[in-house]
């Protein structure tokens, strides 16, 4: 067979393509699964839609030189970038190749990652990350670091204009730490990945403390210690194609709207089980996820920051074939009450579904926020004010329900309707006041009940007393506060109504710069 030089050429570069996609040898391919872990492209087989993937520049190679790297030149420098499709809509991703390198990142590593991030941004498209490396490449000094800003500089610009999700697959640690948290949401597999600022071996050297490296800046950690990771899960399989579930629910970019889907669960649908799952008595538990399932569509939703601050909860969902933010008080956990943390996770995700066009429901029962003097010590005034000024500063269709209590200034907080919520119920339940009866009778009627020949029996009278004029539940209706007291059963019809009307909501902030949020 007569081989054409064109025809040469052709063998030649599949040839490479087959060696770039086989990776540096074999044996590294093996440990990289021998430690439980998928290889660069087989998990951007997994993300993506099949045969979707389009790779670019596979052939780069790094020109530094210096500690024997003029010697190791391989193809793509240890990271794949290119763009594939989720259900059809496109995403933009790079992936972190352990095999070379150790997906360590230097000066032409870095420089793919910018123009994958740059042609996200610029086709308004979502950017996912797929993390597997060991930092800043040491032999390329302050080149490397400089990759780094860059990328840094590009997350903060995207932020807000397209969704950036960080999935963690390996090891990341120092600097590179930065740029997950910097993203939008953060997936976590257990056992295998690790974020940290300075290692086990640093932290021995300078405290004296011993600790492993999933001790240190694991998956659990993370997810529910610190707060750094939304999600975490058991295998990278999982992880990836949960990955692809929130995909499905956010809007390719600022400039859109949430995906819609067709559902079978009728809008009309009533919830009569609410009535039992709720308790009357305001002083016994039940857990909001319940309420959740029973009020969205198909029973299904995605719950953020699962595992930290759980006495609030918030979730993705969709309500009548279209997505929603649900911000949730949780009396399964602290009685759902307001704190530091639980401040800091529901600000993070209103900001987050006013970026990004997602309507924001609201379910409220909450005792008032954390008393105690480390809640003031560290700042629940400066961070508790962090979801006051989410919501307020937020301009998609806001629906909250008061389904039991709502005390003092965490009732304020929780989106009611003073603070700008567009539709305000509640349940025939509520309990809004500034504080409970029983505490407000104490302050309100100290002398009578001190002067009481029975101060028992007085205190109960006057509990009775400011219950029936100042807590029952239609005394917010009848000043305006609240739009209408609905039946429990009725609450899904009620919300998919209030978010048909509010869907062409048109807002606007004051002109200005950006704000400047209580940090």
């Amino acid at each position: 067979m007569h081989t054409t030089p064109s025809t040469a050429a052709t063998l030649e570069l599949k040839e490479i393509k087959g060696r770039i996609l086989e990776g540096p040898d074999p044996a590294a391919t093996e440990r990289q699964h021998a430690k439980g872990k998928l290889t660069a492209h087989e998990r951007i087989a997994l993300l993506l839609d099949k045969g979707s993937f389009t790779e670019i520049e596979a052939l780069r190679r790094h020109r530094a030189t210096g500690f024997g790297l003029e010697d190791k030149r391989p193809y793509t420098d240890g990271v794949i970038t290119g763009w594939g499709t989720v259900d059809g809509r496109t995403v933009f991703v790079y992936a972190h190749d352990f095999r070379i390198f150790g997906g360590a990142l230097g000066e032409a590593h870095a420089t793919k990652i910018h123009k994958i991030m740059d042609m996200a941004i610029a086709a308004g498209a979502p950017l996912i990350s797929l993390n597997d490396g060991a930092g800043a490449r040491i032999q390329e000094g302050v080149s490397a670091l400089a990759g780094y800003g860059g990328i840094f500089r590009r997350n903060t610009l995207a932020s807000g204009v397209i969704p950036q999700i960080s999935v963690m697959l390996g090891p990341c640690a120092g600097g590179a730490a930065y740029s997950p948290a910097l993203t939008d949401f953060v997936f976590t597999v257990r056992e295998i990945s690790q974020m940290f600022i300075t290692g086990p071996d640093v932290v021995k050297a300078v405290t004296g403390e011993e600790i492993s490296q999933n001790g240190l800046g694991g998956a659990d950690v993370h997810a529910a210690t610190s707060g750094v990771a939304h999600f975490v899960y058991d295998d990278e399989e999982t992880c990836i194609a949960e990955v692809r579930y929130l995909v499905s629910m956010l809007p390719s970019n600022n400039r859109e709207l949430p995906p819609e889907t067709l559902t079978e669960d009728p809008a009309d649908r009533s919830c009569p089980a609410l009535l039992d799952t709720v308790p009357a008595d305001g002083n016994r538990s039940y857990d909001i996820r319940t309420v959740i399932e029973e009020l969205v569509d198909d029973g299904e939703y995605m719950e953020v920051h699962a595992a930290w601050a759980p006495n609030i909860v918030c979730a993705f969902a969709r309500l009548d074939g279209r997505t929603v933010g649900i911000v949730a008080n949780q009396p399964a956990a602290m009685a759902g009450v307001l704190d530091i943390k639980a401040s800091e996770k529901g600000a993070r995700f209103v900001q987050f579904c006013d970026a990004f066009n997602i309507p924001l429901v609201t379910l409220v029962d909450v005792p008032g926020f954390l008393p105690g003097v480390d809640q003031e010590h560290e700042g629940i005034i400066r961070r508790g004010a962090k979801l006051l000024y989410a919501y307020c500063n937020a301009t998609v269709p806001r629906v909250s329900v008061v389904l039991r209590k709502a005390y003092g200034g965490a009732y304020i907080v929780m989106d009611s309707r003073s603070i700008g919520a567009d539709v305000a119920l509640a349940w025939p339940t509520n309990e809004i006041a500034v504080m409970g009866a029983e505490g407000a009778a104490n302050v309100v009627f100290r002398r009578e009940i001190a002067a009481s020949d029975n101060p028992e029996e007085t205190r109960a009278q006057k509990i009775d007393e400011y219950k029936r004029n100042l807590v029952h539940p239609y005394y917010a209706a009848e000043r305006g506060l609240v739009d209408d007291v609905i039946d429990p059963a009725d609450t899904r019809l009620s919300l998919i109504s209030a978010l048909r009307m509010l869907a062409a909501k048109d807002a606007s902030l004051p002109r200005r710069k950006h704000g400047t949020p209580p940090q």
